[in-house]
């Protein structure tokens, strides 16, 4: 399935599913079925729906499979895809983590800055935690005017957790992931270097923006594209980004060096993960223009420009489409 957060009018925020270029009402469109469910109803709104757990996503599949089937009884329910607005699948994430998890990004960003590989690297799924209050979804970015001083994309893929656990093994992890979605960590560049001088962060740099979607992909739609390990699922999805129509950025999920079951499990030792956070992969080989200006790529470097337009895409996970726009 793919889940939404769409809005049909102003002010107005709705679950949904996506099927083909039509999106359901998943609240309005339970209500008409005649089928057998286990609960009495579907939540309107994505973060209630995930505490619901497997009982609400299994019925979520039934009634997308005869939606499937025979859209025409669920008329009532539907939307044209152009005619709502979407939002990040996850509006307001319980809180959001972002890894570094691609060893060709972390290889190149630290060679151009003159330095060796960490070997810590190899030891730790490290992450950041990130603003979860600041999140967007596809469409206008707004920024301020220090943003654009080297303001940066980071071409990424994230996970969603589904349910409630604490020190979770890497051979469980992946049955906590709700879905995967395409995921943007916005980066003021000049911002993030200034102030990491004292190091700390990132913080100002990173905490205005990030955006997620177009939707949320559930596991079962890309099992032609799993490959298991011992550590944990991965996926043979390619990866691109570009500005204005001018491809920049190529990887895949499947390049991970660490794989999200492992992050999962340092995110929850000693702590609780919830329905609704959100673990971004860090960014992919050549997914940010820090690393293509710093490996010569674009001489002179190149930055994203107030009224470019971004695409971040992602096999089977669709795109994600950004404009920047400036607030002074």
């Amino acid at each position: 399935m793919k889940l939404v957060s769409f809005q049909p009018a102003k002010n107005i925020t709705r679950l949904g599913i996506c099927v083909n270029d039509t999106i359901y009402d998943l609240a309005i469109a339970r209500s008409l079925s005649t089928l057998s469910f286990t609960l009495p109803y579907l939540p309107d709104a994505i973060l209630p729906f995930l505490e619901l757990g497997n009982a609400a996503m299994n019925d979520a599949s039934i009634l997308h499979q005869d939606i499937i089937t025979d859209s025409l009884q669920y008329n009532t329910a539907a939307y044209a895809l152009n005619q709502v607005h979407l939002l990040s699948p996850i509006p307001k994430p319980t809180s959001m983590r972002d890894g570094y998890a691609f060893r060709q990004h972390v290889e190149a960003a630290r060679r151009n800055r003159g330095l060796d590989m960490i070997p810590e690297f190899d030891e730790i799924p490290i992450f950041y935690f990130t603003n979860h209050q600041a999140v967007f979804g596809p469409g206008p970015i707004s920024v301020r005017p220090m943003h654009l001083e080297q303001l940066d994309f980071e071409l990424e893929v994230a996970i969603v957790i589904g349910k409630q656990g604490s020190d979770i093994s890497a051979k469980d992890a992946d049955s906590y992931i709700a879905g995967y979605m395409i995921m943007n960590d916005w980066s003021a560049r000049a911002m993030q270097m200034h102030e990491m001088k004292l190091n700390l962060g990132p913080a100002k740099g990173k905490d205005f923006a990030t955006t997620l979607g177009p939707w949320l992909v559930t596991k079962d739609e890309l099992e032609s594209k799993k490959i298991s390990s011992p550590n944990g699922d991965t996926y043979d999805l390619a990866m691109t980004c570009s500005i204005n129509g001018m491809q920049v950025s190529s990887g895949n999920v499947k390049d991970m060096s660490w794989t999200f079951a492992q992050i999962i499990e340092r995110a929850s030792y000693g702590v609780t993960l919830y329905p609704g956070d959100v673990i971004g992969s860090g960014t992919c080989g050549t997914g940010c223009f820090l690393e293509l200006n710093g490996s010569k790529v674009f001489n002179p470097p190149m930055w994203v420009k107030e009224g470019d337009t971004i695409n971040c895409s992602i096999d089977a996970l669709g795109s994600l489409v950004n404009t920047i726009e400036v607030r002074r």
